[in-house]
């Protein structure tokens, strides 16, 4: 049991969301309070699914309504803020970059705003970013002092999101801390044209795995697994408790750089599919070559390290989804969007 969890009231964005739901799980463990400010309903979700929903305080609404986050926070006497809720797949931002700025940047100034109004009440907030807010920087791996400069819709919102969170630490003293993630995966993620849940359903419907491949080459990517994930929100957590982390931003992944092609051979050796042999199509639209972060930062200010090796992640992700899809409705069907993390 973590005593500094318990009885806290924790505000979650985006908790019906895939990193959302494991985080709230975890808090809900720890006895705090948990609320949550609900704009999509997914029945097939791990939120649902779970039982989470049932758990937590669920206010029916938006982050994008500033008086509606002003009204729980008060409410609910909410003392700590985890805000994941983003449009966080790269894709949809792209077709639909004023949603992704909406959500993704309005969201994140409301939420700070309303912390930075009741600042009685709200003592820590952590704020969930990206690698993608680097941008395509030419340097490898990625730390915290490099410039953010995304470029396309869903890099950009990130790093205005990011720069926003910063100044309201530099410019009103907020006790917030930064994450800047690489590729989070697990059981759990319902936005299954993602590269590891649709490796694993194109798998086991004997379908060949969908690489995109760039004109450059391989893109290259850090990963994180989920547990590692929820361990960075209580590593930041714990953090706040101490002024020099205040206004900080931290890198977390595995601080490695594999290729999409790496990550779809290394899911066909977990399910012994090697027969199976991947089809490379061209990337649709620009996205971020290689990335690769390093965690010292994390490490030396918040003893933070992943717990999970890569491999280790990856083989609960695949018991995960081979429980998941054993239903052919979820097998085959299609699920709603999921905002959130």
């Amino acid at each position: 049991m973590n005593k500094h969890l318990r009885e806290r009231r924790v505000l979650v964005t985006g908790a019906s969301g895939f990193m959302g739901s494991w985080l709230s799980q975890y808090l809900l463990e720890q006895e705090a309070t948990v609320v949550t400010i609900l704009a999509d309903w997914n029945p097939n979700s791990y939120f649902v699914q779970n039982g989470l929903f049932h758990r937590v305080q669920n206010i029916i609404g938006s982050i994008e309504d500033y008086n509606l986050l002003e009204k729980v926070i008060c409410d609910y006497k909410i003392d700590t803020v985890f805000h994941l809720a983003a449009i966080s797949v790269e894709g949809l931002a792209f077709e639909k970059p004023r949603l992704a700025f909406e959500i993704n940047i309005r969201g994140t100034y409301n939420v700070l705003e309303a912390c930075r109004i009741h600042s009685d009440l709200v003592q820590r907030v952590i704020i969930a970013s990206s690698d993608k807010a680097y941008g395509d920087s030419p340097i490898l791996p990625y730390t915290e002092d490099l410039p953010t400069i995304g470029k396309n819709p869903y890099d950009a919102s990130k790093s205005c999101a990011d720069m926003i969170a910063r100044s309201y630490y530099h410019s009103y003293k907020l006790p917030v801390a930064i994450g800047r993630f690489g590729n989070i995966y697990g059981g759990g993620d319902l936005n299954l044209n993602r590269l590891i849940p649709n490796t694993i359903r194109r798998l086991l419907k004997n379908e060949s795995p969908i690489v995109k491949m760039p004109p450059q080459g391989s893109f290259k990517r850090d990963f994180l697994y989920v547990k590692d994930a929820v361990n960075t929100y209580i590593s930041m957590f714990e953090g706040l408790a101490h002024p020099e982390v205040h206004g900080e931003a931290f890198n977390f992944a595995m601080g490695g750089s594999w290729t999409v092609l790496e990550i779809v051979q290394k899911i066909q050796q977990i399910m012994n599919r090697q027969d199976i042999e991947p089809i490379l199509i061209p990337s649709p639209h620009s996205e971020i070559w290689h990335q690769h972060v390093s965690t010292q930062k994390a490490q030396n200010v918040l003893n933070w390290t992943p717990r999970y090796s890569l491999e280790e992640g990856l083989r609960e992700t695949v018991e995960w989804y081979l429980e998941f899809f054993s239903s052919p409705v979820l097998a085959n069907g299609k699920t709603p969007l999921i905002v959130g993390v």
